[in-house]
């Protein structure tokens, strides 16, 4: 009985040895498992996260930056956390920040020969911050030229209005002013520029091809400021204009006639007799070709030395800038519809001159035919028509398309 005792506290001990044994190996592993995932990997790195990358246009330290380049600061790996662009006197320029804040851009132009500072931080995907530090220096111009144009916003013109930019001084680089403006119409409309020639500045006309068409509406945009005029001037600002073209009227003058019709919209609304310029030398002959209603006067004191100085005429409709209007004239009532003995303007009644006045528009066209002297550019600066179609293309800066 005692052998059998000890037989059975002999399973009982190496069971028991055996089951520590077990859970030692069972904990071993799992020690094993457990220190595996800190074991350090020679010739392995851990990842870093990226650091924000700053770009700024224009670069730090430029100068004769254009005023209306693009500015602006991008941010990769990371977002724009503060940001600011201020000119020499503390002001801030305004600017859009991109919604995903990634982008800062300026909005308004900025000023000649001015200095401008960037300060802001830009925060990484690392979360540490990167100053945004630059300055740079527009362009200083010798000088700047202002332009202004003829037609006003809101106003109604003829169907032969030409657009014109005045420029107060020389351009030269003519190119490069044409590539900045633009004529928007609703219509389509087919035109081009053309550079005349000017006394002291420069000017540029744009008209259409044909006579516009009534009711048109227009925009001009002359993105003049920042651009490069030639011989060290910019452009002083910008111009724009919004008009509309107004009903069909246009004058048949027709010399031989002796007689002048008023057509609105393709039907005739006067008929007048009339007496054109006597023709008896050249200053004395009313041109021929397309004149353009420019401005006109209730009353105006002419002058036409040596036959006359400072006589007052009424209802004046002036059509060129060689002294032609279409007016009353008392004096030569006997010959109107006759004969022709004026000194090169049109000569109506005092009725008829009253009666055709309040219809005439600037840029109504004015048809004068059957007379020995074309309208030219020697008679004034409005000789817009007086040109065909491919003579005044090839008067642009810009080569055809």
């Amino acid at each position: 009985m005692t052998e059998r005792r000890d037989s059975s506290a002999q399973q009982r001990e190496v069971g028991v040895r055996s089951g520590r044994a077990a859970v030692a190996v069972i904990l071993l592993a799992v020690l094993v498992v457990l220190t595996g995932c800190t074991i350090d990997r020679p010739g392995e790195d851990v990842e870093a996260a990226p650091v924000a990358q700053v770009t700024i246009a224009p670069t730090a330290g430029a100068t004769d930056v254009d005023p209306v380049a693009p500015v602006s600061v991008t941010v990769a790996n990371g977002t724009i956390d503060q940001i600011a662009l201020t000119n020499a006197a503390g002001k801030q320029i305004t600017g859009r920040l991109s919604p995903d804040r990634t982008t800062y851009e300026v909005t308004e132009p900025l000023g000649y020969g001015a200095t401008y500072t960037w300060a802001g931080t830009a925060v990484g995907a690392d979360a540490k911050p990167i100053p945004i530090e630059a300055t740079f220096t527009t362009i200083s111009p010798q000088s700047t030229i202002p332009a202004t144009i003829n037609i006003g916003d809101g106003q109604e013109v003829g169907i032969a209005a030409p657009i014109i930019l005045k420029f107060a001084g020389p351009v030269t680089n003519k190119a490069a002013v044409e590539k900045a403006l633009t004529v928007t119409t609703d219509q389509g409309t087919e035109g081009s520029w053309a550079w005349l020639p000017d006394d002291g500045g420069s000017r540029v006309h744009w008209r259409p091809k044909n006579y516009w068409t009534p009711g048109t509406t227009v925009h001009v945009d002359a993105k003049l400021y920042g651009v490069d005029l030639g011989g060290g001037a910019y452009g002083d600002s910008d111009v724009t204009s919004d008009f509309t073209i107004g009903r069909s009227q246009i004058v048949i003058a027709n010399a031989p006639s002796h007689r002048m019709q008023v057509v609105r919209d393709g039907a005739t609304i006067f008929d007048f007799a009339v007496s054109y310029g006597e023709g008896n030398e050249p200053r004395n002959v009313t041109r021929s070709g397309v004149h353009i209603v420019t401005e006109k006067y209730e009353d105006f004191m002419m002058s036409n030395p040596p036959y006359y100085t400072n006589v007052r005429e009424r209802w004046a409709v002036r059509i060129s800038n060689n002294g032609e209007f279409i007016h009353a004239n008392p004096e030569s009532l006997s010959a109107q519809g006759s004969s022709n003995v004026t000194n090169g303007c049109i000569n109506l009644s005092p009725g008829d001159a009253q009666a055709y006045f309040p219809t005439a528009l600037y840029g109504d066209p004015v048809e004068v035919t059957g007379t020995s002297i074309e309208l030219s550019q020697a008679d004034g600066d409005v000789y817009d028509w007086a040109l065909d179609w491919p003579t005044w293309k090839s008067m642009s800066a810009l080569p055809a398309e």
